[in-house]
């Protein structure tokens, strides 16, 4: 029998628990950690030493940054997409691109299971079996923590037990971090009127005063900052930390959860809330009122799917193909203006520009029709109501009296 199993390691209590757990099982233990850009090198490192001396008997480090933007962060922007109009997915989106990286490191290992530290209180166990379920079923999933069901307690005891005397003083709040933001989770987030003090957050307004920055977006990407050309990822890192000096990008999302509750959920994402505001600014200047219609239809399904664990559908590569051919004329660069706990979105530049001066100027002056054309085109537009109204003379006289 084969007795492989790869396990998606963060270094926490959790899957710190499982490394021995397993081998316990008689398991040979192979741990994955798959960086979405909430590791730094130095984390990295650390992970893989704990992982090793945990009983490991290999550690793996995917640095999966760039494909979770091409797969996924790419659409979020393209998209505008703000689940409830609040949240840009910072954390949810990038469950599916771990998970499938840890499935071509269980097929090249040729293992037989596949383990998470997850609990059986939250969405990441179900984005993550959801993944194996659909492309692996052949490999049996295991997840220690929700199936002991164990206090926090008893898996230090455990690990104590065993000679892992680590640090394992909790934080006094749950930090999830990513390339696409941070979620804050505190005793403050668990009831509906509470909230989050500053000392939760991650960055603080360092910086007073203002500064404005400039992004350069070609086909709907974030390719420059302030007159720089660069590639999307480091536009999104160079953003983060010239915006996180300020404290920009905080609010608190309320959603509802795959397991059918109300969940709460901190959350910090300065470079996602900026590029976001600023793509759509451009959008509403060079995209028609259809397509920007139809796309924050599609969109909002799209960041719903890809929140509920639904990112294999086919119909996301529908509404993917959708988003991109609407980006062809999303070019051109967004001013923004940062202060402490705030920006501001201040205008754009493009060639596709369709409001510009050449076509007339709103309330102002037109050069495309005369007022003869106004004329007509009003009472062609009113025929249709004219028509309705002379059959339903009560709901007529209903109006005037309005």
């Amino acid at each position: 029998m084969n007795s492989k199993v790869v396990l998606a390691f963060s270094g926490g209590l959790d899957t710190s628990f499982c490394v021995p757990y397993l081998k316990e099982k008689g398991m040979e233990v192979h741990t994955i950690t798959v960086n979405t850009g909430g590791f730094t090198e130095e984390e990295v490192k650390r992970i893989e030493e704990r992982a090793l001396r945990l009983g490991a008997s290999s550690h793996t480090t995917i640095d999966a940054v760039q494909t979770y933007y091409n797969k996924g962060i790419k659409y979020l922007i393209f998209g505008n997409i703000l689940k409830n109009s609040t949240y840009p997915l910072s954390v949810s989106s990038e469950r599916a691109f771990q998970a499938l990286e840890v499935l071509k490191h269980v097929k090249k290992l040729g293992a037989e299971y596949v383990a998470h530290g997850s609990t059986g209180a939250g969405n990441d166990q179900v984005r993550f079996d959801l993944v194996f379920e659909v492309l692996a079923p052949e490999v049996k999933i295991l997840a220690p923590i929700r199936e002991l069901a164990l206090s926090r307690k008893e898996e230090i005891d455990f690990l104590v037990k065993r000679g892992f005397n680590f640090s394992w003083e909790k934080s006094k709040y749950s930090i999830n971090q990513g390339i696409w933001g941070t979620s804050v989770g505190g005793v403050e987030t668990l009831d509906s009127s509470g909230y989050l003090p500053e000392e939760a957050y991650p960055h603080h307004a360092d910086k007073s005063g203002e500064e404005k920055v400039t992004i350069e977006f070609e086909n709907g990407e974030p390719v420059g900052l302030n007159g720089k050309k660069s590639s999307p990822v480091q536009v999104i890192r160079e953003l983060a930390k010239i915006a996180n000096a300020y404290g920009v990008g905080r609010d608190m999302h309320v959603g509802d959860t795959i397991i059918g509750i109300k969940g709460r959920v901190g959350f910090e994402a300065a470079a996602p809330l900026i590029i976001i505001k600023a793509h759509h600014l451009l959008e509403k200047h060079v995209l028609t009122k259809y397509q920007l219609y139809w796309k924050e239809q599609i969109a909002n399904f799209y960041g719903q799917l890809m929140h509920e664990a639904q990112y294999l559908d086919p119909t996301m590569r529908d509404m993917e193909a959708f988003m991109e051919s609407s980006q062809k004329s999303v070019c051109g660069s967004v001013e923004v203006l940062l202060r402490p706990y705030n920006f501001f979105v201040l205008g754009c530049k493009s060639k596709y520009d369709m409001m510009s001066s050449k076509f007339g100027e709103y309330g102002e002056i037109n050069k495309s029709y005369t007022a003869e054309d106004v004329v007509g085109f009003t009472k062609v537009l009113a025929n249709p109501l004219k028509i309705y109204y002379s059959l339903h003379p009560d709901e007529k006289k209903k109006e005037e009296n309005n």
